[in-house]
């Protein structure tokens, strides 16, 4: 019997942990992604249907599917479940997030820095309705990527509101 020697190249993770991004989806929608490490994410959404919010320490789940295109997957105390493909060589990313029902009909109740209304959101959610799933599929580009090191606290540290004015219009 032959063993592999092969190594499982979609373990390393270590070209996208530590990447913070600013996309934009072809409907408009404007988000910013910090990928703080192998199972966690901090994010700010700056335009589109929650425009406003903002994430610390979203658990997910990543895993490399090839040399240059990683998935995020994640379900969110909301209820939301996300599921987003990044290709940082090619500036691109395909993102789909499932919300429910409640978040369709009641947005605003979702612009917060999630972290300090947990118990308000889980209220939300489970109240409902949940279904009709509202599904949203669409690619974006990255135009602006940088490397922030792991789990850098200053990096998604504010709500977008709060941000200077060209802060998501920097490209690089």
């Amino acid at each position: 019997m032959e063993t592999s020697t092969k190594q499982d190249t979609t373990r390393d993770l270590s070209q996208i942990v530590g990447k913070h991004l600013i996309y934009t989806y072809e409907n408009g929608w404007q988000y910013e992604l910090y990928v703080r490490n192998s199972t966690t994410i901090d994010y700010r959404i700056h335009a589109g249907m929650v425009g406003g919010r903002w994430v610390k320490g979203q658990f997910v789940d990543l895993t490399r599917l090839d040399a240059d295109n990683y998935k995020l997957s994640w379900t969110e105390p909301t209820g939301t479940s996300v599921s987003v493909n990044i290709m940082p060589g090619l500036r691109r990313l395909h993102g789909v997030i499932f919300f429910p029902q409640w978040i369709k009909q009641h947005p605003e109740h979702t612009v917060c820095f999630q972290n300090e209304h947990l118990a308000e959101m889980a209220e939300y959610r489970d109240q409902g309705p949940t279904y009709p799933i509202y599904v949203i599929a669409e690619s974006a580009q990255i135009t602006f990527l940088e490397d922030r090191g792991v789990d850098d606290d200053t990096v998604i540290a504010c709500a977008p509101a709060d941000l200077p004015a060209d802060y998501v219009t920097r490209t690089n």
